[in-house]
């Protein structure tokens, strides 16, 4: 068998395993319902089920795509290794961290109160705004996916609950009422973040790849075989700690962002021992890497011992996304879930693992099936990766991620990834200004696109049901 018909033959093979994998677990979701939800009320929770694995496909579609773009991108893995990478860590982190409930209404976007309070409130309207929600924003994201634009997902479905919101809002209380729902401030933060998000990532990024290229790169890809010779030993040394540097932010950010629903209650003392234990053991390893590599010319060497690096950084990255976006699915479908099984609106919604496991296996078949062209973008159309480029992209944005999360500022995770590559071209000037330009208007258009769709969804399925 030749190599290109064993490659087709293989590709076929896993497309195969993951959608039978995705049906299956679906399935088993579906089946489970049957005994959860009144049978009166199957066909709505059947619905619901297969907006919200979509809605999780297109997760895996276009976040983890992202999230992943910089490795695959860098050489550093293969699409078939991402997507393993992605299996093990970003269901890891949706079962074991996605916490065991979760808010009814995304981020406190909007306050239905006055919906819910009134006399003409029926509660099921509250589930038709969910599900409008979850299809208006899973659409978008699918949209944006095949464009190879990455756009937030935490964007889409605010967008979708607060487009629905309003439309249920003028059908019950009138438009002046209606528009009141939305808490204005939180879009505005919204806003601010389509400019602070890329800005905190690029500058980073650039900060940390000027380093590392003024510390070690810069004589490794001299022409020069002694300023080469310097490169390897300036690796061997510096290399280490740059590693166990970064698995401190690493470290930190899932202790602080990826468990936080675990509630583990630590003490600063806990935490500075498991983090200084983690960033010596670390330290060690490429430290013993770097000189199992004594002997290799300095260009292997440095790609070699920055993808182990960057390996690390992106496990940890995934399961922090498995953990928390995870949400922008599981919420409403939890919502809707919870409504259709107690007839109440309730401020926290149980997720039942059985839905949280379906959920992570949707998202990461949607990295499969839909992700390619998103990894492409950040992989290589935005700049030029390489595994030490992509190594500082990464850990800068999860520097980003654990600045802003501590200080309350409103950033993207997704938005920060992609100005962090872009510092990443500016600094070797060969960023893809033009590209940017579509990219920055998906990310404005994200919002209302996903507030049309889900306006227009609710309509329907109040007159279907």
């Amino acid at each position: 068998m030749n190599t290109s018909i064993q490659s087709s033959f293989l590709s076929d093979r896993l497309n195969q395993f993951f959608l039978g994998l995705l049906v299956l677990t679906s399935a088993y979701l579906l089946y489970w319902g049957g005994d959860y939800v009144p049978q009166s009320h199957f066909l709505l929770f059947s619905l619901a089920t297969l907006f919200g694995l979509f809605m999780a496909f297109n997760i895996g579609g276009n976040d983890v795509a992202n999230s992943f773009g910089t490795s695959v991108g860098a050489g550093t893995l293969s699409i078939r290794q991402a997507l393993v990478v992605a299996a093990v860590f970003e269901i890891s982190g949706a079962v074991i961290a996605g916490g065991a409930v979760t808010d009814t209404i995304r981020k406190g976007i909007v306050d239905l109160g006055a919906l819910t309070g009134s006399a003409d409130f029926d509660v099921m309207d509250f589930v038709y705004l969910m599900m409008g929600a979850l299809l208006a924003a899973a659409l978008w994201l699918l949209a944006a996916s095949r464009m190879g634009w990455p756009v937030s997902t935490t964007h889409s479905i605010v967008g979708g609950i607060v487009g629905a919101s309003i439309t249920l809002g003028v059908i019950s209380l009138g438009a002046d009422h209606a528009f009141a729902l939305v808490k204005w401030e939180k879009i505005g933060a919204i806003v601010l973040s389509w400019i602070l998000s890329p800005l905190l990532g690029g500058l980073f990024a650039y900060l940390v790849y000027w380093g590392l290229r003024r510390a070690i790169l810069n004589m490794v890809d001299s022409a020069e075989e002694t300023e080469q010779q310097k490169g390897i030993q300036a690796m061997e040394s510096l290399a280490p700690i740059v590693a166990a540097l970064g698995s401190c932010v690493i470290t930190v950010m899932l202790m602080f962002k990826g468990l936080k629903a675990l509630n583990l209650d630590l003490s600063i003392v806990n935490i500075t021992m498991i983090v200084g234990m983690i960033a010596v053991v670390v330290w060690m390893g490429v430290w013993l890497l770097a000189r199992d590599l004594r002997g290799r010319n300095a260009a292997e060497t440095s790609f070699l011992l920055f993808s182990w690096m960057q390996v690390f950084t992106a496990a940890g990255f995934a399961f922090s996304h498995g953990a928390n976006d995870i949400a922008n699915a599981m919420g409403p479908f939890a919502a809707i879930l919870d409504v259709l099984h107690s007839g109440n609106i309730n401020p926290k919604a149980p997720i039942p693992p059985v839905a949280m496991f379906s959920f992570g296996i949707a998202l990461v078949a949607g990295l499969w099936f839909v992700g390619k062209e998103v990894i492409y973008t950040v992989g290589k159309r935005i700049t030029e990766i390489h595994p030490a480029s992509g190594f500082a992209a990464e850990l800068s944005a999860a520097g980003v991620v654990l600045l802003a999360s501590t200080l309350g500022i409103p950033v993207s995770s997704t938005h920060i990834l992609v100005g962090a590559v872009l510092g990443i071209g500016l600094l070797n000037k060969d960023a893809s200004w033009g590209l940017m330009k579509p990219i920055a208007m998906a990310w404005v258009v994200t919002l209302p696109a996903a507030a049309i769709l889900a306006s227009i969804f609710l309509i329907a399925l109040r007159s279907m049901f």
